[in-house]
Protein backbone atom coordinates (compact mmCIF):
# COMPACT_ATOMS: atom_id res chain seq x y z
CA UNK A 1 0.00 0.00 0.00
CA UNK A 2 1.25 3.50 -0.87
CA UNK A 3 2.84 5.43 1.98
CA UNK A 4 1.07 8.74 2.55
CA UNK A 5 3.55 11.52 3.15
CA UNK A 6 3.01 14.48 5.47
CA UNK A 7 2.85 18.11 4.37
CA UNK A 8 2.61 21.42 6.22
CA UNK A 9 -0.93 22.78 6.02
CA UNK A 10 -0.03 26.31 5.05
CA UNK A 11 3.24 28.08 5.76
CA UNK A 12 2.75 28.10 9.53
CA UNK A 13 0.35 25.21 9.87
CA UNK A 14 0.60 21.69 11.30
CA UNK A 15 1.86 18.56 9.57
CA UNK A 16 -1.01 16.61 8.07
CA UNK A 17 -1.37 13.75 5.60
CA UNK A 18 -1.13 14.70 1.91
CA UNK A 19 -4.41 12.81 1.39
CA UNK A 20 -7.47 13.80 3.39
CA UNK A 21 -10.51 11.66 4.20
CA UNK A 22 -13.85 13.31 3.51
CA UNK A 23 -16.49 11.83 5.82
CA UNK A 24 -19.59 13.46 4.30
CA UNK A 25 -20.78 10.40 2.38
CA UNK A 26 -20.96 8.41 5.61
CA UNK A 27 -24.05 10.42 6.59
CA UNK A 28 -27.20 11.70 4.92
CA UNK A 29 -26.88 15.30 3.75
CA UNK A 30 -29.46 15.51 0.97
CA UNK A 31 -32.05 13.34 2.69
CA UNK A 32 -30.76 9.99 1.40
CA UNK A 33 -30.08 6.81 3.33
CA UNK A 34 -27.36 6.63 5.97
CA UNK A 35 -24.46 4.32 5.17
CA UNK A 36 -23.49 1.30 7.27
CA UNK A 37 -22.22 2.93 10.46
CA UNK A 38 -19.89 0.11 11.47
CA UNK A 39 -18.31 0.10 8.01
CA UNK A 40 -17.91 3.88 8.12
CA UNK A 41 -16.19 3.73 11.50
CA UNK A 42 -13.94 0.92 10.26
CA UNK A 43 -13.05 3.05 7.21
CA UNK A 44 -11.99 5.99 9.39
CA UNK A 45 -9.92 3.74 11.62
CA UNK A 46 -8.28 2.00 8.66
CA UNK A 47 -7.43 5.43 7.23
CA UNK A 48 -5.80 6.43 10.53
CA UNK A 49 -3.88 3.15 10.56
CA UNK A 50 -2.70 3.90 7.00
CA UNK A 51 -1.29 7.32 7.87
CA UNK A 52 -4.25 9.48 6.83
CA UNK A 53 -4.86 11.77 9.78
CA UNK A 54 -6.89 14.59 8.15
CA UNK A 55 -10.60 13.90 8.75
CA UNK A 56 -13.10 16.34 7.27
CA UNK A 57 -16.65 16.69 8.56
CA UNK A 58 -19.38 19.31 9.01
CA UNK A 59 -21.84 19.90 11.82
CA UNK A 60 -24.67 19.80 9.26
CA UNK A 61 -23.68 16.44 7.74
CA UNK A 62 -26.59 14.26 8.73
CA UNK A 63 -27.71 16.88 11.27
CA UNK A 64 -24.82 15.99 13.56
CA UNK A 65 -24.73 12.27 12.72
CA UNK A 66 -21.36 12.61 10.97
CA UNK A 67 -19.69 14.22 13.95
CA UNK A 68 -21.05 11.52 16.25
CA UNK A 69 -19.66 8.93 13.83
CA UNK A 70 -16.21 10.54 13.72
CA UNK A 71 -16.27 10.83 17.50
CA UNK A 72 -16.84 7.09 17.86
CA UNK A 73 -14.08 6.31 15.36
CA UNK A 74 -11.42 8.43 17.08
CA UNK A 75 -12.29 7.51 20.64
CA UNK A 76 -9.10 6.48 22.41
CA UNK A 77 -6.89 7.76 19.59
CA UNK A 78 -7.56 11.50 19.49
CA UNK A 79 -3.89 12.34 18.91
CA UNK A 80 -3.86 10.31 15.69
CA UNK A 81 -6.52 12.48 14.06
CA UNK A 82 -6.61 16.06 12.74
CA UNK A 83 -10.27 17.10 12.80
CA UNK A 84 -11.58 19.65 10.30
CA UNK A 85 -15.15 20.89 10.87
CA UNK A 86 -17.33 23.13 8.69
CA UNK A 87 -20.23 25.11 10.13
CA UNK A 88 -22.92 27.54 9.07
CA UNK A 89 -25.16 25.57 6.68
CA UNK A 90 -28.77 25.09 7.67
CA UNK A 91 -30.63 22.03 6.36
CA UNK A 92 -34.15 20.85 7.17
CA UNK A 93 -35.69 17.66 5.85
CA UNK A 94 -32.82 17.26 3.41
CA UNK A 95 -33.39 20.75 1.99
CA UNK A 96 -30.83 23.58 2.03
CA UNK A 97 -32.34 26.60 3.81
CA UNK A 98 -29.32 28.90 3.84
CA UNK A 99 -26.55 30.05 6.15
CA UNK A 100 -26.41 31.22 9.75
CA UNK A 101 -23.08 32.92 10.39
CA UNK A 102 -24.05 35.13 13.32
CA UNK A 103 -21.43 35.13 16.11
CA UNK A 104 -24.01 33.89 18.61
CA UNK A 105 -24.86 30.97 16.30
CA UNK A 106 -21.18 30.06 15.76
CA UNK A 107 -20.62 29.88 19.52
CA UNK A 108 -23.64 27.61 19.77
CA UNK A 109 -22.52 25.42 16.85
CA UNK A 110 -19.07 24.74 18.27
CA UNK A 111 -20.34 23.65 21.67
CA UNK A 112 -22.55 21.02 20.05
CA UNK A 113 -19.70 19.92 17.77
CA UNK A 114 -17.28 19.44 20.64
CA UNK A 115 -19.80 17.29 22.52
CA UNK A 116 -20.67 15.16 19.48
CA UNK A 117 -17.01 14.65 18.60
CA UNK A 118 -16.10 13.94 22.22
CA UNK A 119 -13.08 16.27 22.10
CA UNK A 120 -11.96 19.50 23.79
CA UNK A 121 -10.50 21.27 20.74
CA UNK A 122 -11.31 21.25 17.02
CA UNK A 123 -8.14 21.35 14.92
CA UNK A 124 -9.50 23.31 11.94
CA UNK A 125 -12.79 25.23 12.13
CA UNK A 126 -14.29 26.97 9.12
CA UNK A 127 -17.46 28.60 7.82
CA UNK A 128 -18.75 26.44 4.96
CA UNK A 129 -19.23 29.60 2.89
CA UNK A 130 -19.38 33.35 3.37
CA UNK A 131 -22.27 35.52 2.22
CA UNK A 132 -23.23 39.13 2.86
CA UNK A 133 -25.58 38.40 5.75
CA UNK A 134 -22.84 38.89 8.36
CA UNK A 135 -19.63 40.92 7.89
CA UNK A 136 -16.57 38.76 7.21
CA UNK A 137 -14.85 40.49 10.12
CA UNK A 138 -17.54 39.26 12.53
CA UNK A 139 -17.48 35.66 11.29
CA UNK A 140 -13.69 35.34 11.28
CA UNK A 141 -13.38 37.37 14.46
CA UNK A 142 -15.63 34.93 16.27
CA UNK A 143 -13.50 31.96 15.23
CA UNK A 144 -10.41 33.94 16.29
CA UNK A 145 -12.01 34.33 19.71
CA UNK A 146 -12.59 30.57 19.87
CA UNK A 147 -8.91 30.04 19.07
CA UNK A 148 -7.99 32.31 22.00
CA UNK A 149 -10.33 30.30 24.22
CA UNK A 150 -8.65 27.04 23.20
CA UNK A 151 -11.72 25.55 21.53
CA UNK A 152 -10.12 25.79 18.06
CA UNK A 153 -6.50 25.42 16.92
CA UNK A 154 -6.53 26.79 13.36
CA UNK A 155 -8.82 28.90 11.17
CA UNK A 156 -10.04 27.57 7.84
CA UNK A 157 -12.32 28.98 5.15
CA UNK A 158 -14.32 27.23 2.45
CA UNK A 159 -15.82 28.03 -0.96
CA UNK A 160 -14.98 31.74 -0.98
CA UNK A 161 -13.60 34.33 -3.40
CA UNK A 162 -10.07 35.73 -3.52
CA UNK A 163 -11.30 39.05 -2.10
CA UNK A 164 -13.03 37.29 0.78
CA UNK A 165 -9.88 35.28 1.42
CA UNK A 166 -7.77 38.42 1.65
CA UNK A 167 -10.26 40.03 4.00
CA UNK A 168 -10.50 36.94 6.21
CA UNK A 169 -6.72 36.65 6.40
CA UNK A 170 -6.46 40.31 7.46
CA UNK A 171 -8.65 39.57 10.49
CA UNK A 172 -6.82 36.39 11.53
CA UNK A 173 -4.25 34.22 9.72
CA UNK A 174 -6.02 31.61 7.58
CA UNK A 175 -4.37 28.19 7.67
CA UNK A 176 -6.36 26.39 4.99
CA UNK A 177 -8.77 27.02 2.13
CA UNK A 178 -11.22 24.24 1.29
CA UNK A 179 -12.46 24.44 -2.29
CA UNK A 180 -13.71 22.25 -5.12
CA UNK A 181 -10.86 21.58 -7.56
CA UNK A 182 -10.47 19.07 -10.36
CA UNK A 183 -9.67 18.73 -14.04
CA UNK A 184 -13.27 19.81 -14.61
CA UNK A 185 -13.17 22.76 -12.17
CA UNK A 186 -10.13 24.89 -12.89
CA UNK A 187 -11.59 28.40 -12.88
CA UNK A 188 -10.04 29.07 -9.46
CA UNK A 189 -6.56 28.85 -11.03
CA UNK A 190 -6.78 32.43 -12.33
CA UNK A 191 -7.27 34.22 -9.00
CA UNK A 192 -8.14 32.20 -5.90
CA UNK A 193 -5.34 29.62 -6.01
CA UNK A 194 -2.59 32.21 -6.68
CA UNK A 195 -3.96 34.33 -3.82
CA UNK A 196 -3.85 31.38 -1.42
CA UNK A 197 -0.31 30.49 -2.51
CA UNK A 198 0.86 34.08 -2.19
CA UNK A 199 -0.39 34.22 1.41
CA UNK A 200 0.98 30.79 2.31
CA UNK A 201 -2.45 29.22 2.82
CA UNK A 202 -2.83 25.47 2.32
CA UNK A 203 -5.50 24.21 -0.10
CA UNK A 204 -7.82 21.33 0.77
CA UNK A 205 -9.25 20.30 -2.60
CA UNK A 206 -12.52 18.38 -2.62
CA UNK A 207 -14.65 17.01 -5.50
CA UNK A 208 -11.52 15.73 -7.30
CA UNK A 209 -13.68 13.63 -9.62
CA UNK A 210 -16.18 16.48 -10.16
CA UNK A 211 -19.01 14.65 -8.40
CA UNK A 212 -18.32 11.48 -10.37
CA UNK A 213 -18.02 13.04 -13.83
CA UNK A 214 -14.32 12.08 -14.08
CA UNK A 215 -14.74 8.48 -12.91
CA UNK A 216 -15.61 7.25 -16.39
CA UNK A 217 -18.52 5.32 -14.92
CA UNK A 218 -21.30 7.85 -15.45
CA UNK A 219 -23.79 7.35 -18.28
CA UNK A 220 -26.55 9.49 -19.76
CA UNK A 221 -29.38 9.86 -19.06
CA UNK A 222 -29.16 9.89 -15.27
CA UNK A 223 -31.92 8.38 -13.12
CA UNK A 224 -34.74 10.84 -12.40
CA UNK A 225 -34.02 10.96 -8.66
CA UNK A 226 -30.24 11.34 -9.03
CA UNK A 227 -28.87 14.25 -6.95
CA UNK A 228 -26.56 15.22 -9.84
CA UNK A 229 -29.54 16.97 -11.45
CA UNK A 230 -28.78 19.83 -9.02
CA UNK A 231 -25.74 20.66 -11.17
CA UNK A 232 -26.09 22.18 -14.65
CA UNK A 233 -23.14 20.19 -16.02
CA UNK A 234 -25.17 17.00 -15.57
CA UNK A 235 -28.24 18.30 -17.40
CA UNK A 236 -29.32 17.65 -21.01
CA UNK A 237 -26.76 18.27 -23.74
CA UNK A 238 -24.19 19.45 -21.21
CA UNK A 239 -23.93 15.96 -19.76
CA UNK A 240 -23.69 14.26 -23.15
CA UNK A 241 -20.89 16.56 -24.35
CA UNK A 242 -19.08 16.43 -21.01
CA UNK A 243 -19.07 12.63 -21.02
CA UNK A 244 -17.54 12.70 -24.50
CA UNK A 245 -14.74 14.87 -23.08
CA UNK A 246 -13.87 12.18 -20.53
CA UNK A 247 -12.71 9.85 -23.31
CA UNK A 248 -9.16 11.23 -23.20
CA UNK A 249 -8.90 10.59 -19.46
CA UNK A 250 -10.29 7.07 -19.86
CA UNK A 251 -7.78 6.26 -22.60
CA UNK A 252 -4.82 7.56 -20.58
CA UNK A 253 -5.99 5.61 -17.53
CA UNK A 254 -6.17 2.44 -19.61
CA UNK A 255 -2.67 2.98 -20.97
CA UNK A 256 -1.22 3.61 -17.50
CA UNK A 257 -3.11 0.73 -15.85
CA UNK A 258 -5.21 2.81 -13.49
CA UNK A 259 -8.81 4.03 -13.28
CA UNK A 260 -9.93 7.47 -14.51
CA UNK A 261 -10.83 8.35 -10.91
CA UNK A 262 -7.29 7.55 -9.78
CA UNK A 263 -5.84 9.78 -12.49
CA UNK A 264 -8.22 12.58 -11.50
CA UNK A 265 -6.99 12.40 -7.89
CA UNK A 266 -3.38 12.09 -9.04
CA UNK A 267 -3.69 15.23 -11.16
CA UNK A 268 -4.86 17.25 -8.15
CA UNK A 269 -2.03 15.75 -6.08
CA UNK A 270 0.47 16.79 -8.77
CA UNK A 271 -0.48 20.47 -8.48
CA UNK A 272 1.89 21.00 -5.55
CA UNK A 273 2.68 20.19 -1.93
CA UNK A 274 0.45 23.07 -0.79
CA UNK A 275 -2.60 21.23 -2.19
CA UNK A 276 -4.22 18.23 -0.48
CA UNK A 277 -6.71 16.02 -2.33
CA UNK A 278 -9.71 15.47 -0.05
CA UNK A 279 -11.41 12.24 -1.09
CA UNK A 280 -14.78 11.14 0.26
CA UNK A 281 -15.02 7.47 1.18
CA UNK A 282 -17.44 5.40 3.23
CA UNK A 283 -16.06 1.89 2.60
CA UNK A 284 -12.71 0.33 3.42
CA UNK A 285 -12.56 -1.22 -0.04
CA UNK A 286 -12.06 2.26 -1.56
CA UNK A 287 -9.06 3.13 0.57
CA UNK A 288 -6.27 1.15 -1.18
CA UNK A 289 -7.31 2.44 -4.63
CA UNK A 290 -7.40 6.07 -3.49
CA UNK A 291 -4.10 5.76 -1.65
CA UNK A 292 -2.51 4.20 -4.75
CA UNK A 293 -3.56 7.27 -6.72
CA UNK A 294 -1.22 9.36 -4.57
CA UNK A 295 1.75 7.47 -6.00
CA UNK A 296 0.86 7.98 -9.67
CA UNK A 297 3.26 10.17 -11.65
CA UNK A 298 2.70 11.86 -15.00
CA UNK A 299 5.18 12.57 -17.77
CA UNK A 300 5.35 16.21 -18.96
CA UNK A 301 3.54 15.15 -22.14
CA UNK A 302 0.75 13.47 -20.15
CA UNK A 303 0.26 16.55 -17.99
CA UNK A 304 0.24 18.75 -21.07
CA UNK A 305 -2.41 16.53 -22.67
CA UNK A 306 -4.65 16.71 -19.59
CA UNK A 307 -4.14 20.43 -19.03
CA UNK A 308 -4.88 21.21 -22.67
CA UNK A 309 -7.89 18.93 -23.05
CA UNK A 310 -9.38 20.03 -19.74
CA UNK A 311 -8.55 23.71 -19.98
CA UNK A 312 -10.61 26.02 -17.73
CA UNK A 313 -14.16 26.15 -19.06
CA UNK A 314 -13.82 23.02 -21.22
CA UNK A 315 -16.49 21.25 -19.17
CA UNK A 316 -19.91 22.72 -19.89
CA UNK A 317 -22.20 23.89 -17.11
CA UNK A 318 -21.70 25.76 -13.88
CA UNK A 319 -18.71 25.31 -11.60
CA UNK A 320 -19.14 23.58 -8.26
CA UNK A 321 -19.93 26.90 -6.60
CA UNK A 322 -22.32 28.09 -9.30
CA UNK A 323 -24.05 24.72 -9.55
Amino acid sequence: MTTIKKIALGKNGPLVSKLGLGCMRMSSVWGGAVNDESESIATIQMALDSGINFLNTGDFYGSGHNELLVGKAIKGRRDAAFISVKFGAIFYGGQWLGLDLRPIAIKNFINYSLVRLGIDTIDLYQPCRLDNSVPVEDVIGTVADLIKEGKVRYLGVSEITADQLRKANSVHPVTALEIGYSLADRQIESDLLPTAKEMGIGVVAFANTAEGLLTGEMKAPLPVNDYHHHFSRFQGENLIKNLEKIGVLKQMAKEKGYTPAQLAIAWVNAQGDHIMPLVSMSRRSRLPENMQAMGIEFTPDELNTLNTHFSPGAILGGTYLQR
